[in-house]
């Protein structure tokens, strides 16, 4: 086996104040496994950065019920841009993180209760799970979707990330891309219309064509079974001109920046991009140092440039203090890494804010 998708990752989250957004997620959805904060120059990235070096701080935050986790991304030398329009639902990028929930009756009770900002009642998706639209303060709209799917026993409600909702300009043209490159092939959803469950969020009252994929069957190694099953939900605007969400915008500015995929098999990603004219944009080429996590990582973009990762992991830690860390590049990649391992990463667990 030459390639294997073990999962999302994280998604990137461009902010102000990464430990404010941190301890946010922390509280009301879980993330408290901090397995890194790094600050460094975001050197390889200057294609998305007006060819500038800048200084980063960013915090990779985990849940371990199950699921991706979050990338919190904040420029040290720069203030962020927020758009100066406001973005709609269908504009080109990543419109909305999709969070697991094993428990979507009690989240969506918890989160009126807290007077957080839910957009929209308790509806359901597809005709089999229910899910519900919120807001994070920072205006990030999240998406918690029932799912039963879980790694380990948490208090919290909710898991981890389960995908992303991603506005295209051509539906043909980009769920060929995400089918074929990332191996999405099973298609759960395929409508068009007006949607009831879209109605309070920006933009949401227009027609769309609406498109949810799933991986049918799938080898995992490493970390697949802690990231789990994921979807991409693909929404096309019919009735307006979509913008671009990061027009005149940096990578790492305000907002969702990229979606970022665990895998195997980087030369063999990097050969299937260039044979379909998905070029890398971005190539670490042989091993980046994130201060304790190590791997290689690359970026490729979809039809409208959203930015989509690919990192194989090759080091991570499990106990710091001690120079205990995994290392994958010695392990079968069709392995996955014994539970107690992964489990073990609770040792990092934040119970406090940062």
């Amino acid at each position: 086996m030459n390639k294997i998708i073990n999962g999302i990752q994280q998604i990137g989250i461009g902010v102000e104040n990464a430990k404010q957004v941190f301890n946010w997620y922390r509280k009301h959805l879980g993330f408290d496994i901090l397995v890194f904060q790094d600050e460094s120059e975001a050197n390889l990235m200057t294609r998305y950065t007006d060819f500038k070096i800048y200084k980063r701080i960013a915090l990779l935050a985990l849940n371990l019920k199950g699921g991706g986790g979050l990338e919190i991304w904040q420029f040290k030398d720069r203030i962020p841009k927020k758009s100066k329009e406001i973005l709609l639902l269908g504009d080109l990028g990543i419109n909305i993180m999709k969070v697991r929930s094993t428990k979507i009756d009690e989240n969506h009770k918890i989160f009126k209760k807290l007077q957080l900002s839910i957009l929209g009642e308790l509806t359901s998706i597809d005709k089999l799970r229910s899910h519900f639209f919120c807001a994070d303060p920072w205006n990030n709209l999240v998406q918690l979707v029932e799912n039963e799917e879980r790694f380990a026993n948490s208090k919290s409600l909710s898991g981890g990330v389960l995908g992303a909702v991603i506005g295209v300009s051509d539906m043909h043209i980009s769920k060929k891309f995400y089918q074929e490159f990332l191996g999405y092939d099973l298609v759960c959803l395929d409508e068009k219309g007006i949607f009831k469950d879209f109605e309070n969020l920006p933009g949401g009252k227009n027609i769309f064509h609406r498109v949810i994929l799933k991986h049918s069957k799938r080898a995992v190694g490493g970390f697949g079974e802690l990231l789990g099953n994921s979807e991409i939900e693909l929404v096309q605007v019919l009735n307006r001109e979509p913008l671009k969400i990061y027009t005149d915008r940096l990578w790492g500015d305000i907002g969702y920046i990229h979606l970022c995929f665990d895998i195997y098999g980087m030369n063999t990603f990097k050969s299937e991009a260039k044979n379909s004219n998905f070029l890398f944009t971005v190539d670490s080429s042989d091993s980046f140092d994130m201060g304790d996590a190590a791997g290689q990582f690359g970026y490729v973009e979809d039809p409208d440039g959203t930015l989509i990762e690919l990192v194989e992991t090759h080091k991570v830690p499990i106990f710091k203090k001690w120079g205990l860390f995994i290392n994958l590049k010695k392990r079968n990649p069709l392995k996955p890494l014994p539970k107690w391992i992964i489990k073990a990463m609770k040792i990092h667990r934040v119970k406090n804010d940062l």
